[in-house]
């Protein structure tokens, strides 16, 4: 499985028992969603290795407790600790309306008034405010908010976001 096909869903944090039971720290609101798993993908080295699940259930707020097939001692559990956790694109609930998972709208065109303002090339989510990076067609970039206040239509047939901005936000 190659990590572009896949989507980050925590890391390990620690162990939780002496048996190779992992802790992962999820980044979701609803880490429930994860306590019927089967299998999935740890990231070692450069590759996503599956492993199969035997038990899987909720530990305190965002943690979920695991118990891997092949995992049975401190040893083996120690050597995946601090390491992502991913699942592949295809667990993902399809969002409609407004809603969109950042990955799903890389390369969808920006549009403010029936104008094409370019194309998203990157998000940024690391600081208060989530952002779209746009390259513009004269070769520039700019920064938008990612707001539900800015966006009014996620095309995805066209792949495309309509988004209404304050005048001046792109000069900034």
């Amino acid at each position: 499985m190659k990590k572009e096909e896949c989507f980050y869903i925590g890391k390990v944090i620690g162990k939780y028992s002496f048996k190779g039971e992992l802790l992962v720290k999820t980044d979701s609101d609803n880490p429930e969603q994860y306590t019927e798993l089967k299998s999935i993908f740890i990231e070692l080295g450069n590759a996503l290795v599956p492993f199969i699940i035997n038990s899987v259930q909720l530990h305190k707020s965002q943690l979920i407790r695991i118990r891997f097939e092949n995992v049975t001692n401190e040893i083996e559990a120690d050597k995946l600790i601090k390491k992502d956790v991913y699942l592949p694109l295809s667990y993902l609930p399809k969002l409609k309306g407004k809603k969109f998972y950042y990955h799903e709208v890389i390369g969808f065109s920006i549009m403010h008034n029936k104008e094409n303002l370019g194309a998203i090339v990157r998000i940024h989510d690391q600081g208060l405010q989530a952002l779209f990076e746009i390259k513009k067609y004269d070769g520039s970039t700019s920064l938008i908010p990612i707001h539900d206040d800015f966006i009014i239509n996620v095309d995805r047939g066209k792949k495309n976001i309509s988004v209404e901005i304050p005048d001046g936000l792109l000069e900034l």
